[in-house]
Parts: C-alpha cells; sequence; structure tokens
C-alpha cells in the first residue's frame, strides 16, 4: 500500500521505523515472525526506501509488558510502533507512553469495517482512541475425547456446572493414571492467563460480582463469588486434579501444555483460548494431524448453571504508536497495511484469532480457516471483557498472588482473598466496594 503520508522528525528516521512486538517463547513457533515478514516486504516493495525494522520481543507476557513500557519511556529506545494488549491502554497512557490515533482513524475508510466492540477496546477513558485492533478471543474448555472415552465419560461433552467439570476430573484421575485430569492456569508466571482464562473465567461464572463495580466505579472485594472462585482452584491442587504445582508455576508451562501435554495425549481437560489450535497445524509448534479428530470443546459452565449457563472472556492487541515514537506517520501506514482486508484475514487465519473487522468475519477462507472456529466465535455472545483502566495491571497482579498462594496452600481460599481485599484497597486509594460489610 503506498504511502498517504509521510512526516516524521529527521531524515533518517523519516524512512525507517521500529516495530516492537512479542515472540513466542517457543523457538518453533513463529506466527507473528511469519506475518510480519510478508507485510514487510509487501510495504517496502510498495514503498521504495522506506524500511520496517523489526524488534521481536522474547519474554513471557509479563515481562514483555515491563520491556515494552521500559523502551517507550525515552524517545532514544521507544519504537515507532508496538504490540499493545488492550488491557494496557489506559495504564499505558496514564505513564504517557501512548498517542491518540484519531486524526488518522478519521481519513481511513476501512475503519467503519471494524466490530463496535473491538473499537471500544482499544478506546481509553478520555473518549480518544490508541489502537486498531488486529483480532480478539475467546475462551473455553478444551477435552480429549480419546481419553474421555477410555475413562467412560461422554465423548460430547457439555457440563453445566462446576461440579460437573469437577466430576469429570475426579473420573479421569481415577480410571486413567498418569493423565492430568485439568489444567487452569495459575500463579505470576503465568502473568494474565492466570487471572483472566484462570481466575477471571471462574469469577465471572458465579454470577456475583465482577471484579470492577462500574455504576460505583469502585474495585469489589470481599466477595462470596471472588472466594468460591479461589475455592475451586484449591479443589483442583488439593484434590491433585491439576498438573503438579511446580510445573503449574513455571514460566514456561504454557509451552510445555501445548506442545507436549495435550499433544501426547496427558492432559485430558484444558480451560484455554480459541487460539489452541495454532499449536497443532503445520506451520505451529508441534504439528499434530489428528488433533481436531482428538480435541472436542464446550463452554465454560457458570457456577450452578445459573443464566447464561456458558461464559467466556475476551480480550485482543492493537497496533499503537508510541507518544515518543520518532516517525509516528510512517508508523500509521505501516498499521493499515497490517490491517488492510487482505492481511487481516491473513493473520486471523495464521493465530487462530476471531475476527474483529466484519468484512473477514464473513470471508469463507477465515470461515474454514481452523476446526473449532465457528464454536469459538459463537462464545462472543457471552464474553466479557477485563475492566481495562489503568489500575487493573495492579489488581491482576494481587489476583496471580492469590491464586499462587492458593495452588501451593500457603494460604486457604479466604486468607487469600482478603490479602487482595488489602492490597487492591491500598491500590486504588480505597476506591473499593466492601462485600464483607453487606
Amino acid at each position: 500500500m503506498p504511502l498517504s503520508a509521510c512526516g516524521g522528525s529527521g531524515s533518517g528516521s523519516g524512512n525507517t521505523i521500529k516495530v516492537a512486538y512479542e515472540r513466542n517463547m517457543d523457538n518453533k513457533v513463529r506466527v507473528m515472525d511469519d506475518y510480519l515478514a510478508v507485510v514487510k516486504k509487501q510495504f517496502e516493495q510498495a514503498n521504495p526506501g522506506k524500511k520496517i525494522e523489526l524488534v521481536p520481543i522474547q519474554a513471557v507476557e509479563n515481562d514483555y509488558y515491563s520491556k515494552v513500557q521500559l523502551m517507550m519511556r525515552s524517545p532514544r529506545t521507544a519504537p515507532d510502533l508496538v504490540y499493545e494488549d488492550t488491557f494496557l491502554i489506559n495504564s499505558d497512557i496514564a505513564s504517557g507512553y501512548l498517542r491518540p490515533i484519531d486524526s488518522y482513524l478519521s481519513t481511513w475508510k476501512d475503519w467503519s469495517q471494524f466490530l463496535p466492540t473491538a473499537k471500544a477496546a482499544a478506546k481509553a477513558q478520555d473518549g480518544k482512541t490508541y489502537g486498531v485492533p488486529d483480532g480478539t478471543d475467546t475462551r473455553g474448555l478444551w477435552y480429549n475425547k480419546q481419553l474421555f472415552q477410555k475413562a467412560g465419560l461422554p465423548t460430547d461433552w457439555h457440563p453445566k456446572t462446576w461440579d460437573d467439570v469437577l466430576n469429570a476430573a475426579r473420573t479421569v484421575k481415577q480410571k486413567l493414571p498418569g493423565v492430568t485430569p485439568l489444567n487452569i492456569y495459575t500463579g505470576k508466571a503465568a502473568g494474565e492467563a492466570a487471572s483472566m482464562q484462570g481466575f477471571e473465567m471462574l469469577l465471572y461464572g458465579t454470577g456475583k460480582d465482577p471484579l470492577y463495580d462500574p455504576a460505583s466505579k469502585k474495585w469489589v472485594i470481599n466477595s462470596k463469588g471472588f472466594t468460591d472462585s479461589l475455592n475451586f482452584l484449591d479443589t483442583v491442587f488439593k484434590e491433585k486434579l491439576g498438573p503438579d504445582a511446580q510445573d503449574a508455576l513455571g514460566a514456561n508451562f504454557g509451552t510445555t501444555l501445548a506442545t507436549q501435554l495435550i499433544p501426547e495425549n496427558k492432559l485430558a481437560i484444558d480451560l484455554d483460548g480459541s487460539w489452541m489450535g495454532n499449536n497443532w497445524i503445520k506451520t505451529g509448534g508441534k504439528p499434530w494431524p489428528q488433533w481436531s479428530q482428538v480435541l472436542g470443546q464446550a463452554p465454560m459452565p457458570t457456577q450452578n448453571g445459573q443464566a447464561p449457563g456458558s461464559v467466556s472472556l475476551s480480550g485482543g492487541w492493537t497496533w499503537a504508536i508510541p507518544a515518543k515514537a520518532k516517525n509516528p506517520d510512517l508508523a500509521w501506514d505501516f498499521i493499515t497495511t497490517l490491517q488492510s482486508k487482505q492481511n487481516a484475514a491473513d493473520y486471523d487465519i495464521r493465530a487462530a484469532n476471531i475476527a474483529v473487522r466484519q468484512d473477514v468475519a464473513t470471508d469463507p477462507t477465515y470461515l474454514q480457516s481452523m476446526p473449532g472456529i465457528d464454536f469459538f466465535t459463537g462464545l462472543v455472545k457471552y464474553t466479557s471483557y477485563r475492566p481495562a483502566l489503568p489500575v487493573y495491571p495492579q489488581v491482576s497482579t494481587a489476583i496471580q498472588d492469590a491464586m499462587e498462594s492458593v495452588t501451593i496452600g500457603q494460604a486457604s481460599p479466604d486468607k487469600a482473598a482478603s490479602t487482595y481485599a488489602g492490597t487492591v484497597k491500598s491500590a486504588t486509594d480505597g476506591a473499593v466496594v466492601d462485600r464483607s460489610a453487606g
């Protein structure tokens, strides 16, 4: 796509932009690397003399966030374009790291193709937009139909309650020694995987209180739902229904899970994301031709089967321009190339993303790209989003601390919930709703 505008500062910086992004910890998985290499070549051919310098950051998620934020602090190290998790947008704005892109969006006709929920995820509390989303995701239960059959469980599994999930895990434990019954991400090393697809997938299914009360603009502490969610986790690890605690708390556990435990039939149930199939396709970290026949998917049920019956959490990432970028105009032009219909469809297919462009979401190639895409797209109607507020990263860390203390038996669910309450009360300067008082 030829340039629509190219300003920037200085003759050198006007011709080159640095693009910072997260590289998968598994060296065999190069989804983003491969995609960016294709778009870089495409862009440079269409714009002679302009250069894209890719800056991969290989780190676990929390470390990636920290490294990118450190880079954005100084004009000397700030990239021109950064891959930004939507839940960090408000906190990064508060720190002065990002610039709004509304002036660019106002003249970009493709912006009308983006779903309202995706646009909202990239919009900050100040009403301005700070990134262009490249897809979303949903979460549910992956289960091994072969293991279920061996354990005498239904291969067309539809758990209605948390107890149904736990009872299936107990059956696997009893009938299939050596198989890990259930994975739920936990602890600090897992980062948002623990907070979001572990804990919040439970909390938002309790029907009690969410993390944040938008009506009062306060964070909820000491709720029954919070303690119930920790009790579920406590049950998993006390009854040895999950992985060994030390393994579960390891920095590379997610990679081990995707490339060994699941494809080697050593895990029966995994509470995880819509993108998991991407690990097992031909270009994935662990090619596994049989995966779509072996694995089934089921929605995560609400705690007691109460309406709406299922729960999901959604997130997503955006391409954002740092406040201290040397060449924001060229960065913007690269965003429009990254997120053209053709390239957006290409990335969503490569990454097993849920599309956020309406024209991609109805594209037959996309719809036929990955087994299970229809299932996970169908979960969007049940989904919730994290409260993308400046203090959320601190709240998320407090959740991970609470989970870890329960996982290793250091604290009871009640004690961990109480410690969480104190941390959140301090982090939010008392902007809390205390359910224990009511």
